[in-house]
């Protein structure tokens, strides 16, 4: 309900004339690493001369009481949909102003790619001037759902018109961050968004309260770290005396491959060499036998480490507070 007194408030003061009285200034998304677009009223959006054209698209949206794992809360399922050119974005396109009005425009559109939901003035969000040599005014919409309703949408997008076509699928945007910090919505994120997409994601996110603002800047913020390179095991089966495998860095300098047999044979082999000089004189073959034993189990025992410490390094995902 909150979301939706929002929304109707800002487009109640986008229709506003400027005579009308002193408007308050327009929210601006905050976020740093995105760079902001200018925001401007409905109403002044609607007097920009002949030269500008209009794009509407449109954020559907629904609060999802579902968990990830049984533990991690995925507040909400925001629509959007994979484009023809690889792109993500919204649903919506240009509108002909000379023929259409902003809304019937927009639905008109999303018939073509959703096939049943019309939007409404009251579900104005924001209007932006795009950056570029293009004179674009990007024009936001939001409505809220039911699970039910978005569900039944996301089943009649495969059967509309544009399905295949100019739209490739929809999808859903996560809205958590696990705990590696990249898992959810920062991978997201780091995706390629057409035009003012990834703008309009971010700021309706922040303005309909649905994640708060330092969540997405640490999102947004994840997504500008280099990328730790992997490690090569492959140089170390090689023969590379320069590289060394994971194993080998976690292990004893002693300890060769043990989970190779036939290495194991050869750590026995040589241990048993100097161990026979150390044992000159002792009468009891069996005491060599346990010192050259020793070795071999700590490689065993080190085998066996080595597996858990993989297992415990495994992520575990939890919730974005």
């Amino acid at each position: 309900m909150a979301a939706m007194g929002a929304m109707g408030a800002m487009a109640a003061m986008g229709a506003l004339p400027a005579g009308a009285g002193v408007l308050p200034p327009l929210p601006t998304l905050g976020v740093p690493g995105v760079p902001e677009l200018k925001p401007l009223t409905r109403y002044e959006a609607m007097r920009l001369g002949p030269g500008w054209s209009h794009s509407c698209h449109a954020m559907l949206y629904a609060p999802n009481p579902g968990m990830l794992f049984g533990r991690i809360p995925l507040r909400y399922a925001v629509l959007m949909q994979m484009r023809f050119d690889g792109l993500l974005g919204f649903p919506g396109g240009f509108v002909d102003r000379r023929y259409w009005s902003l809304e019937d425009g927009l639905n008109r559109v999303l018939g073509l790619g959703l096939g049943c939901v019309r939007l409404t003035e009251a579900d104005y969000l924001c209007s932006h001037l795009t950056e570029g040599p293009h004179r674009v005014v990007a024009h936001f919409y939001a409505r809220q759902l039911t699970l039910e309703e978005l569900h039944t949408i996301e089943i009649s997008a495969v059967h509309s018109r544009d399905h295949g076509l100019e739209v490739m699928g929809m999808v859903r945007v996560p809205l958590y961050t696990q705990k590696d910090r990249m898992g959810g919505l920062p991978n997201f994120l780091a995706n390629s968004f057409v035009g003012t997409a990834k703008f309009q994601l971010l700021f309706a996110l922040k303005i309909l309260n649905m994640v708060p603002e330092e969540k997405l800047a640490e999102a947004v913020a994840a997504t500008q770290k280099p990328k730790k390179p992997p490690v090569d095991h492959a140089a170390g089966a090689m023969g590379n005396p320069g590289a060394k495998s994971a194993n080998e860095l976690m292990a004893p300098a002693k300890t060769g491959n043990e989970l190779d047999q036939a290495e194991n044979q050869a750590v026995v082999q040589a241990v048993a060499e100097p161990a026979e000089q150390v044992l000159v004189g002792l009468e009891s073959q069996a005491v060599a036998e346990q010192l050259v034993a020793v070795p071999v189990a700590e490689a065993l025992e080190q085998a066996v480490g080595l597996g858990a410490d993989v297992v415990m390094q495994q992520p575990v995902a939890e919730a974005m507070e």
